[in-house]
Order: C-alpha cells, then sequence, then structure tokens
C-alpha cells in the first residue's frame, strides 16, 4: 500500500502528519473516492502536517481494539486536520472500513468525507462543515483550523433564527405582510433585494426569497437587547466544543433602530464562525423537530424548504437531497468583496445532518451550489436513490 499519512500523539492529543517514516502507518486509498484507510500499530513521534499524496480526506477513529472499539471518529478534509482526544488507546484506526458492529457512524462519516472532498474540488477554499443532528459530532470538515477561527458576518443566514424565536415567543405575526419595492437604504447602506417582485410577503415567503425590507421591518420591532436574547440559546454566540481552538463570536449591542436592522440582516454588529452557525443550525433543526406542530416550526421550515427548492437558495437543492436552508451575503466593511454562507439541514422533512459552507470571497448562492455539490456525493443521496 502507498504511503501516504501519517499520526502523532502529543500528550492526550492525535494530529495527522505528512510524514510516516518509522511510524508504523500504511495508507490505501481502498474505495478509490479520496478518502484512505490508515492503521496505526505503534505509538509515534509527535509531528504535525497534512495529508498527502492527492488525498483529500481521512476518517479518524479511536478505540481500544481492531474489532471496531468504540472510540472517537472524525473526517478531516484539506490542510491542516485538527488534534482529537485519545482516550488512553495504543491503537489508532483511520479507515473507511471498522469491522464489527456499532461502525455504521464510521462508515457513514467515511461517506462524508468523499462527498466534502468533491465540493473542496469546486471551491479549494471553502470552510464545510458536516455535522450529525442527533449526536452534535462533526462527520466530515474541510479547511477546520479555519472554519474554527474564522469570523464572518453572517447574513442572511441570520433570518431564519431571529424568525423563529420571534415567532415562538409570539412577538411577531408571520401573517403579517410586508410590501417590497425591492430598494433598501439603511443608514447609508443600500441593501437592495434580488427577489422577484412580488406581492406582500408574508414570513414564510419573505424567509423563501431572503426579503430585507421584510426582515429590516421585523428588526425595527426589537427592544434593546432582545436580539442577542434570540441568538444565544441557540449556541451561536458561544464556543461550540467542535474544535480544540476556536474564536467566539463578536456581538455589538445596537443602539439605534437602525442598528437592530442592519443586525437582523446579518450585516453589521455580529460575526460569527462556521462551526458557530452550524451549532446555531442543529438547535434550529431539533427545535422544528420537537416543535412541529407549532406556527414558528412550520412557518420556518417551510420557507427554509422553499427556499433552497426554488427560492433564494435554490441551487442548494440541485444535489438531488431535499434541504431546508439559507443562504447569506456580506462583506467585511459594508462594501468591497462579499463573503458567501449556506447553512441548511438535511434530509428537509427529517434533518439528520446540518451542513455549513462558507467562501471567504463570493457570494451565498455559490456556496449554495458548493453545498449542492456535496449533497449529490453523500450517503443521503444514496439512499434518495
Amino acid at each position: 500500500m502507498e504511503q501516504l499519512a501519517g499520526l502523532a500523539v502529543g500528550g492526550d492529543e492525535v494530529v495527522p502528519t505528512a510524514s510516516n517514516e518509522g511510524l508504523g502507518i500504511e495508507a490505501e486509498d481502498m474505495a478509490g473516492d479520496g478518502v484512505a484507510m490508515v492503521m496505526v500499530v505503534k505509538e509515534p513521534a509527535v509531528k504535525r502536517g497534512g495529508a498527502e499524496g492527492g488525498l483529500d480526506c481521512v476518517e479518524i477513529h479511536m478505540g481500544d481494539d481492531t474489532r471496531g472499539g468504540v472510540g472517537e471518529s472524525r473526517i478531516e478534509c484539506g490542510g491542516m486536520m485538527d488534534t482529537f482526544g485519545v482516550r488512553g488507546a495504543t491503537l489508532i484506526l483511520i479507515a473507511i472500513w471498522l469491522a464489527g458492529a456499532g461502525c455504521g457512524l464510521a462508515q457513514g462519516a467515511a461517506g462524508w468525507a468523499g462527498a466534502v472532498g468533491r465540493g473542496g474540488r469546486m471551491a479549494p477554499e471553502a470552510r464545510i462543515v458536516v455535522v450529525d443532528e442527533a449526536s452534535g459530532r462533526v462527520l466530515a470538515a474541510r479547511h477546520m483550523d479555519e472554519a474554527a477561527m474564522t469570523l464572518a458576518a453572517p447574513g442572511s443566514t441570520l433570518k431564519p433564527l431571529v424568525l423563529y424565536g420571534l415567532v415562538s415567543g409570539g412577538r411577531w405575526d408571520p401573517g403579517r405582510r410586508v410590501a417590497c419595492t425591492r430598494k433598501l437604504t439603511v443608514a447609508g447602506r443600500e441593501l437592495n433585494c434580488s427577489h422577484p417582485e412580488m406581492n406582500p410577503m408574508d414570513a414564510r415567503e419573505a424567509l423563501t426569497w431572503s426579503c430585507n425590507s421584510y426582515f429590516a421591518a421585523v428588526g425595527a420591532t426589537l427592544r434593546p437587547g432582545e436580539l442577542r436574547g434570540l441568538l444565544a440559546p441557540t449556541g451561536l454566540l458561544g464556543e461550540t466544543g467542535l474544535a480544540a481552538e476556536e474564536a467566539t463570536a463578536e456581538m455589538r449591542e445596537p443602539e439605534s433602530v437602525d442598528d437592530e436592522r442592519l443586525a437582523v440582516l446579518g450585516v453589521e454588529r455580529v460575526r460569527v464562525t462556521p462551526l458557530e452557525l452550524a451549532a446555531a443550525y442543529r438547535w434550529l433543526g431539533l427545535q422544528l423537530a420537537a416543535h412541529e406542530g407549532t406556527e414558528a416550526a412550520r412557518v420556518v421550515k417551510a420557507g427554509m424548504g422553499d427556499s433552497a427548492s426554488f427560492g433564494m437558495a435554490g441551487a442548494a437543492g440541485l444535489g438531488g437531497v431535499p434541504v431546508a436552508g439559507k443562504t447569506g451575503t456580506a462583506s467585511a466593511t459594508g462594501g468591497g468583496q462579499t463573503h458567501g454562507w449556506f447553512a441548511g439541514v438535511a434530509p428537509a422533512d427529517a434533518a439528520r445532518v446540518v451542513i455549513v459552507v462558507y467562501l471567504p470571497a463570493g457570494h451565498g448562492a455559490d456556496a449554495a451550489r458548493v453545498a449542492a455539490e456535496v449533497l449529490a456525493h453523500s450517503p443521503l443521496r444514496r439512499t434518495a436513490r
């Protein structure tokens, strides 16, 4: 087998390395999909680096024996890979296949690794994170270090989170309709809508088409401190625990009605990491499932589903997997280069994963296309067939 990757043990951590000289490690792309199988048979020296040999991803599984013992399992794709806790194990497996019962998560993660690798080939700089909805564990990631440390304005990905909180708290009537001329200026910033000309929209339609006029009206109703109160329970504003080192969201309290509008639109006063956005959308997915009979859940789920089907995030639905999600586009300074987001849950009707794509340069529609590429090659797509 081709010598492709290595691991290092430092204290209670395992980190991949570029060199495997003398480490007793062998690797093979057994499935031909860019995911390596690696077995470490003895404790190696401490080194750091990235996977070599053209492989985009490796799966790291730590168990106490070779029989598929339960341990930590994680996928990493592209560039430097993150660290992983080891519970005193001297045998470490990185594998597509783990024999014995209880290895379904590892095999599913391997499938997501290949899918994330495909998305990465479409957009090499993309930060991509796939999180298991039930457990909250990272199934696959690309540029994980950057996903943990990048802080950026979330754009319109905030809209479903704010809407769900306000409607569930009785603070906003989702049946209320707001007219939109597709022209909007807030505090000197042009935030024109790009959706087609529409009749006055209700909450579901406004979420589908990401109407800035509608959500600016929502923002104008917020009380001092209310936005933080809406976002804090989602996990958006704090450490996620998904990485050993991660940045924490920055939020400046709005000081005026225009500040509230800009914050709700996700263009000023709030900056988050891709990991925090993934944690928030996992929270939202769990809320929609737990309270599916409520008006808030029905409206937000339908709006996100429509958005990723035929609305502003419609490109995400081209992967052949029903997905409910939202795009976002913003810039660091209110002008110049924009960055793009897609955040969503899939399948739309019974979420199993959260997927977040962040593009350092681009638009939300670009991020949605990357998400579609990931979903098109994911285990969910194979199940749908």
